[in-house]
This record gives structure tokens, C-alpha cells and sequence, in this order.
């Protein structure tokens, strides 16, 4: 690039050619001539009289000596708010250096713009390279602003950590508060703190008692899904095979992920019917007279005491036999059955009533359907009565009213909203409070 293009590309340059313009359009003004030797010719009356172009060379000149002054007001200010965000900066975590540092700054800044002040008040701001001072305030303000810049970068980025620390922190806290929540439960469970009195009233009815209970007929399914998972491996199932079946579209994050799979086909089959008296199975009660109340509540009190099995070859014909055998019918295929068990006879001798199997299996499942049942027994006693819900395909993750069992896993494999793959085990209201649904998340 040659001096004209040069000339052409800076504004200072194209400044200076104006001004450059104005002296010839002085020197070469209409009213003087030039004689063969170069001497300019005036006229003794035109010396007199002031040229109008010599106002104009005088205004043009101060514009430019003004712009060039403000600029540097301009890069100061810039200067000012630069040292001010590395002092905010530098107090958290506090930086004894770098506070010093930035004070200086704006202090020293803060004297020039007073300098700048008094010169302007007394017309002292004439500068002898217009051209300079405007390049190198544009320098100052363009490096004060990408200063501004940086230290916002920094700041959000510490931000972040300080997010990620406090995450963590969190994280370790509930995995603590859970462990303590768990040895309470184991020991509560060890004293006979939940055994039910034998005069329990309606009274003594709360919150907290079904609430444990909740989690007591939980742990009562998943023992029951770990001896089905362990029936499936040992007729040599296709477990990924099963649990796409049960669950279609479901991505695993790990292998063990499937148990969640059976874990909610189990509870879809046996919280089927849950917020209708008797799960809509035999008689159903009024529901809204005070005597089911107490009804619920004694069927509990009855149940709660004797074996699953006992309370079955006691009562054949009561809601929870009918129950029970609705229930199996519906969880356990037949040719499930066949290929744990080689043959029907479990579902045959059910599904007739004229006898209870004398079978692990069927005991394991009599066991977790008497604690659904005591479960159901306990909702219905309540005033309100408790019911359930569940959390759909497809739906945003809600803190409120679900718990992820798989939270650790979709936090690692990515950071967009994660929506609900399907329902492991049910939530539950008891009145305003909410026991979370416990959902698999992807």
C-alpha cells in the first residue's frame, strides 16, 4: 500500500488533506494573482479586507483539536471503568495486590480526567499532533474495553467453579443425609418402633407413619424384582431383550440399569388400581363414608400381625386373597412360569383357589403383595386419602414431585434438560405432602 492509500484510509490523514485544501484555496483565492517569478500579487485595498476561507480553516482547526481532546476523555473513562471491574474482581476471592494495583489505576485516571477538566476550563487544549493524540486515545480506549472484557470472562468462569464446588458439596451432603436416613430406618425398623399398637385409632394415624411405610413396601418390591431378575438369568433370559420389551425406546446407561425396567413393571402391575377402594377388586367400600376409614384400618391392624401366607389359607376368600390372585394372574406370564418352573402348576393352583403353591416364589410374591395391600389399607384409613401418580414418558424432570435414580449417570452424558424415559415406582400425596416418583431419566 502506497502513501496515498495510506492517506485515503486514515480519518486523521483525510483531516489533514481537507486542511491542506484550505490553505491552497487561501493561497490561490480568486483576488490575488501570481506574477512570472512566483510573488504573489495583491492589491494594496485587498490586504484590508479578511478572507471568509480563513474563518473556515479556523473553525475546521478547532473541531479537530476538540475532537482530539474529547477523545481522551473518552479513553480515560474507559480506563476508569477497566481498573473498577479488576477491583471488583480482585475482592472476591480478595487479592490484597490486586486491589492495590486497581486503586492506583483509578486514581491515576481519575487525576488525569481533572487535568483534563482545567484545561478545558481555561482553553489550554491545544495540542501540536492532533493526529497522535487521537490514535493513541482510540488505542487506550479499545485496550480498556477488551480489559473489561477479559475480566468478565474471568469472573464468570470463576463463577462457575465456585457452582461446581457448592454442587459437589451438596452432592456429599444428601449421600450423608441419606446413610444417616438409612441406619434411623434400620434401627427404628430393629426396635419395633413401627409395630402397630393394639389399640391403634384412627388418631394415631400420620404422615410420617405412611410415609415409612411407603418406603418399607419399596423395599419389599425390589426384593421381590431381584429374585425375578435372578429367575430370568438362571432359564437363561436375554435380559437387554426383556427389559426393551418392557420398557420400548429405553436407553441403559449401564447394564445393572435394566433392574429399573422390571422394577417398573412390577409397579405398574401391582399399584394398578391403588386409588380405588380394594384396588376395585371384590366389594368396594364407600369411599366416602367414615366407617371405610375405620374398616381400612382394621383390615391393616389384622393383616399387618399374621404371615402373608397364613392371613391366605385364614381368609380364602377375603379382598386380599382375591387381590393376590389377581395380581399374580397379571404379573406372572405363563410362559414365564413355564420357563422358570418347567410348568403352569403355580398359575393352575391360583388361578382355581382351592389351595395356596407351597413355593419360594409364590411366598416372595404373597410377602411383597401383603405389604402393597397394608400400603393401600393404610391410604384409604387416611382422611385425605392417599393416592398416587405417576410420571409420563417424555416429561421434564421436576424436583418437586420426582427423584432420579439414575441422576449421576445423565449428568455426566449431558447438560440439556433430561426428560423422563419411564416411571420405576410411583409417587404418592398424602394430603399437601408429595413423596417423589423415582424415575429413569435419559
Amino acid at each position: 500500500m502506497g502513501n496515498d492509500d495510506v492517506a485515503k484510509c486514515s480519518p486523521i490523514a483525510s483531516k489533514k488533506n481537507k486542511l491542506a485544501h484550505m490553505f491552497s484555496k487561501v493561497l490561490f483565492h480568486g483576488g490575488a494573482g501570481i506574477t512570472n517569478d512566483g510573488i504573489a500579487n495583491v492589491k494594496p485595498e485587498e490586504k484590508k479586507s479578511k478572507d471568509p476561507s480563513e474563518n473556515t480553516q479556523d473553525e475546521f482547526q478547532d473541531a479537530v483539536t476538540k475532537e482530539a481532546f474529547f477523545s481522551q476523555i473518552f479513553a480515560s473513562i474507559a480506563a476508569v471503568k477497566a481498573a473498577y471491574a479488576q477491583l471488583q474482581f480482585a475482592q472476591s476471592p480478595y487479592d490484597p495486590d490486586g486491589i492495590q494495583s486497581a486503586d492506583r489505576k483509578i486514581v491515576a485516571e481519575l487525576k488525569n480526567l481533572s487535568e483534563l477538566k482545567q484545561s478545558y476550563l481555561k482553553k489550554q487544549f491545544n495540542d501540536p499532533d492532533i493526529e497522535t493524540t487521537l490514535l493513541l486515545s482510540e488505542l487506550r480506549e479499545a485496550k480498556s474495553i477488551q480489559q473489561i472484557f477479559e475480566i468478565t470472562i474471568k469472573k464468570l468462569d470463576s463463577d462457575h467453579k465456585l457452582k461446581d464446588s457448592e454442587i459437589t458439596f451438596l452432592k456429599e451432603k444428601l449421600a450423608e443425609a441419606n446413610g444417616e436416613n438409612k441406619l434411623i430406618e434400620k434401627k427404628i425398623y430393629s426396635s419395633g418402633q413401627l409395630a402397630v399398637p393394639d389399640k391403634f385409632q384412627l388418631q394415631d394415624l400420620n404422615q410420617n407413619y405412611i410415609i415409612s411405610y411407603i418406603r418399607h413396601t419399596v423395599k419389599s418390591i425390589r426384593s421381590f424384582v431381584r429374585l425375578l431378575v435372578t429367575e430370568m438369568e438362571s432359564a437363561g433370559w436375554n435380559l437387554d431383550k426383556a427389559a426393551s420389551v418392557v420398557e420400548p425406546g429405553a436407553f441403559f446407561g449401564a447394564p445393572e440399569h435394566r433392574f429399573y425396567a422390571f422394577e417398573s413393571f412390577v409397579c405398574k402391575q401391582m399399584f394398578d388400581g391403588f386409588n380405588h377402594p380394594g384396588f376395585e377388586i371384590g366389594r368396594a367400600p364407600d369411599p366416602e363414608s367414615h366407617s371405610d376409614h375405620a374398616q381400612f384400618l382394621k383390615e391393616f391392624v389384622e393383616l399387618k400381625s399374621m404371615r402373608a401366607v397364613d392371613y391366605l389359607v385364614r381368609g380364602p376368600g377375603s379382598e386380599f386373597a382375591a387381590f393376590c390372585r389377581a395380581k399374580y394372574l397379571r404379573l406372572v406370564h405363563p410362559k414365564m412360569e413355564a420357563s422358570f418352573f418347567g410348568d403352569t402348576s403355580l398359575r393352575r393352583l391360583v388361578e382355581s383357589g382351592d389351595g395356596i403353591p407351597d413355593s419360594p416364589f409364590f411366598a416372595a410374591f404373597v410377602d411383597m403383595a401383603k405389604r402393597v395391600w397394608l400400603l393401600h389399607c393404610l391410604g384409604r384409613a387416611f382422611d385425605p386419602t392417599v393416592t398416587i401418580f405417576v410420571a409420563g414418558k417424555g416429561s421434564h424432570f421436576s424436583e418437586v414431585y420426582m427423584e432420579s435414580v439414575n441422576s449421576d449417570e445423565v449428568a455426566v452424558m449431558m447438560t440439556a434438560e433430561p426428560r423422563v424415559a419411564f416411571a420405576a415406582v410411583p409417587g404418592f400425596r398424602i394430603g399437601k405432602t408429595v413423596v417423589q416418583c423415582q424415575v429413569y431419566l435419559c
